[in-house]
């Protein structure tokens, strides 16, 4: 059996509490600029013109994402794989949905609102740090903005250190890629391992 139907879907929950309803704000009060400035990585969001979803982690020092005011926030972006997921479905909808964690906090953050891609130089300035100007910036209208309940992170135990995985129990990116696409690279194809793509990786944080 299949939920078709809203009906359908609500006969199997009790009601949304009363707190859960009203707790939605349509701008950054003071609780939620905190915590976005303690936060060090986001999630974004998106969709494409036909629907096709995507979520991509952002991450910098606590703060990298700027509260210009109640309404506004910039997301500087910085060098990835070039595919520009986000960044195209940004320009197709103009939506994002955004959630903002924060090590040792098991709430969370969620931000949607309407966002743009900004070359502003103003925009671009606010978001520069020891590393760099960005490209471009994220410039996110908030249309909802309220705190998510602390049970994923806590049921996740995210944060405790004793459940942390050993990074060995998986192969290296450069060797799951191999397995993954491999036969599409070509014979001479080289695949890097776990110290070399770190490595990499130190020279565009």
């Amino acid at each position: 059996m299949t939920i078709d139907t809203l009906a359908q879907l609500r006969a199997l929950y009790d009601p949304a509490r009363e707190r859960s309803v009203h707790k939605e704000m349509t701008q950054l009060d003071v609780h939620a600029t905190r915590f976005i400035g303690l936060s060090p990585l986001l999630v974004v969001s998106s969709a494409n013109a036909v629907g096709a979803m995507d979520a991509s982690p952002r991450g910098g020092a606590p703060g990298f994402a700027k509260v210009v005011d109640a309404h506004t926030l910039l997301i500087p972006d910085a060098p990835g794989n070039n595919r520009l997921d986000t960044l195209e479905n940004i320009v197709a909808t103009g939506q994002v949905g955004l959630l903002f964690l924060v090590p040792g906090v098991d709430e969370t953050l969620r931000v949607n609102g309407r966002a743009v891609l900004s070359a502003d130089e103003a925009d671009r300035a606010l978001c520069t740090d020891e590393r760099r100007v960005p490209k471009l910036v994220i410039r996110v209208t908030v249309q909802a903005a309220y705190l998510h309940c602390a049970k994923a992170l806590m049921r996740s135990a995210l944060w405790d250190a004793s459940r942390h995985v050993d990074r060995a129990v998986l192969p290296s990116m450069g060797e799951m890629l191999r397995d993954q696409v491999g036969d599409r690279m070509g014979a001479d194809a080289v695949f890097e391992t776990q110290a070399q793509m770190l490595e990499r990786y130190r020279q565009t944080l």
